[in-house]
């Protein structure tokens, strides 16, 4: 039975960037993923991934999000190649909205750029965009998007040349911890570890059964569509934006290739029973839903729906994310319930995860991603 120093179950964002990190620390490394490397199953997938500082989920986040930077410039440099993509990111929100003003507090507590913007600013500076006159804006130029295939694949070969095992399409069965380490069965055979570190995206439920982990799957499709003039919103005259509108939460992107402006809606999506059979093809109220915002608040790219794809949201009942060791094992340690807005994190938390594996602690500010927030986990204190 070969063994390791710490086995990472799930290579998908989270998965990834920690068996490079662990990998990096010259730990010996299994990593298994029970997809190709670099799928389309689960979360980690779809052209780009929006990353921002000024974050209005709530400012706790930020100090997270200023190592996430470091570790995604680290591996770009590592890498040799762009993964982080700079254009600034654009809110907009109605009278009284959660989003343009959880921006504003997070930029103030922490120091950040912003620029607040009347809806006129938005339409001078912005003019495709169509917005009602009492909206209200916040502009952050330092944001901007990764591109989300890419940094998996960095992540991995980094991993793999620093001497990381990676098995691919090989479906874990069961996992055992005891006093003396960890046991893993899979499709193709045993492993043992000191440690085992838990990132298995939208099947963390079902790895974790026994915990009862208060965690729903959504699906959610990314749509793209034809722009009239595709040069008016390359990343260097237009962002990307979220809106908060009457109608729902929406977010886009500048156009960066032939398949168009890519559009999806945050908030929302059906919920999946099994993560394995989500729907995949587009539904008619899928485009019907998008091109409404798109014909309302941006009608140059309310185009022919050129490009689709479906990922899993794993949501927490507060929208924040699970990282802690487990309450029944202290060598499993686990990275789940990412909500939505949990990749452009992921370098931060494959080094958050390596430590809390190594030590059960962590230099970075997590105590609100601690499972004992959650009473009904089976375990918790």
């Amino acid at each position: 039975m070969p063994t390791f120093d710490v086995i990472v179950l799930g290579l998908g964002g989270m998965g990834s960037a920690t068996v490079c990190e662990c990998a990096r620390r010259g730990q010996r490394v299994l990593g298994i993923e029970q997809f190709p490397l670099v799928h389309d199953r689960g979360s980690s997938h779809g052209q780009t991934r929006v990353i921002r500082q000024a974050y209005y989920e709530h400012p706790d986040y930020v100090p997270l999000l200023r190592r996430a930077y470091e570790k995604w410039y680290d591996l770009e440099q590592h890498s040799g190649s762009r993964l982080f993509v700079e254009c600034g990111v654009l809110s907009i929100s109605p009278p009284g909205g959660e989003v343009v003003a959880g921006v504003t507090q997070a930029a103030q507590t922490h120091g950040i750029s912003i620029e607040s913007l009347s809806s006129r600013d938005i339409k001078r500076r912005f003019p495709e965009f169509r917005v009602p006159g009492d909206s209200h804006g916040a502009f952050e130029p330092h944001a901007g998007y990764l591109h989300v295939e890419d940094c998996v694949r960095a992540h991995l070969d980094a991993a793999r040349a620093a001497g990381a095992m990676l098995r691919s399409e090989e479906r874990v069965i069961r996992w055992q911890a005891t006093a003396a380490g960890v046991e893993v069965e899979t499709t193709h055979g045993h492993y043992s570890a000191d440690r085992l570190v838990i990132t298995a995206g939208a099947w963390a439920g079902q790895v974790l059964s026994q915990l009862g982990l208060p965690l729903n799957v959504l699906r959610k499709a990314l749509l793209w569509f034809e722009v009239a003039e595709p040069s008016r919103m390359r990343r260097d005259r237009f962002p990307i934006y979220m809106v908060e509108s009457p109608n729902g939460f929406y977010y886009g992107f500048p156009v960066s290739d032939s398949r168009g402006h890519k559009l999806a809606r945050h908030d929302g999506g059906r919920l999946v029973e099994d993560p394995l059979c989500p729907v995949r093809e587009p539904l008619p109220e899928d485009e019907a839903d998008c091109r409404q915002f798109l014909e309302t608040y941006l009608p140059a790219a309310a185009g022919q729906l050129r490009h689709h794809a479906v990922c899993l949201y794993t949501m927490t009942p507060d929208q924040h994310f699970i990282l802690d060791v487990h309450p029944e094992h202290s060598r499993v340690v686990l990275g789940a319930g990412f909500s939505g807005h949990g990749f452009k994190f992921a370098s931060a938390v494959g080094e958050i995860l390596a430590d809390l594996s190594e030590s059960g602690r962590s230099p970075l500010p997590i105590d609100r991603f601690r499972l004992d927030r959650f009473p009904c986990v089976g375990g918790s204190k």
